[in-house]
C-alpha cells in the first residue's frame, strides 16, 4: 500500500510540476509588474487546484489499467485485479487531494503577496 501511495504521489507530482513550470515561466514574463504576476500566478494555481479536485472526485471512474500509476508499477507490485480498481483509485485520490491542498496554500500565498504589494504601492 505504501508503494502505491509513493508511485501515485510521483505520478501526480510530475504533472503538477509541469503545470507549476508553465505558471512560473508565465510569471517571469510578467515580472515587470510583480503584483500582477503574483495575481496571475495565484489565479492559475487555483485553476490547477480545481482540476486536481475534479480528478480526485472522478478517480474511481477511471479504469485502473489506463492509469499512469498502474503502468509504473512492476507486475509483482500490482494488487489483485479483483481489488485493483478500489486500491488504485484510493491511492490516486489521496495524491490528488494532497497536491490540491499544497497548491491551494501556494495560490493563497501568491494572492496575498499580490495584495500586499499593491497596498505598499498605493501607500507609497
Amino acid at each position: 500500500m505504501q508503494r502505491l501511495d509513493e508511485v501515485a504521489a510521483y505520478s501526480v507530482a510530475r504533472g503538477c510540476g509541469f503545470a507549476g513550470l508553465a505558471i512560473g515561466t508565465m510569471m517571469v514574463g510578467l515580472s515587470g509588474d510583480m503584483p500582477n504576476a503574483l495575481k496571475a500566478g495565484g489565479i492559475l494555481t487555483l485553476l490547477i487546484v480545481a482540476v486536481l479536485l475534479l480528478k480526485a472526485l472522478n478517480a474511481n471512474k477511471q479504469p485502473y489499467k489506463l492509469t499512469e500509476l498502474w503502468i509504473m508499477l512492476e507486475p509483482d507490485e500490482r494488487p489483485p485485479q479483483t481489488m485493483a480498481q478500489g486500491i488504485v483509485s484510493s491511492a490516486l485520490r489521496r495524491a490528488y487531494l494532497r497536491f490540491a491542498r499544497q497548491y491551494a496554500f501556494i495560490a493563497g500565498a501568491m494572492l496575498l503577496g499580490s495584495l500586499v504589494l499593491k497596498l505598499i504601492r498605493t501607500v507609497s
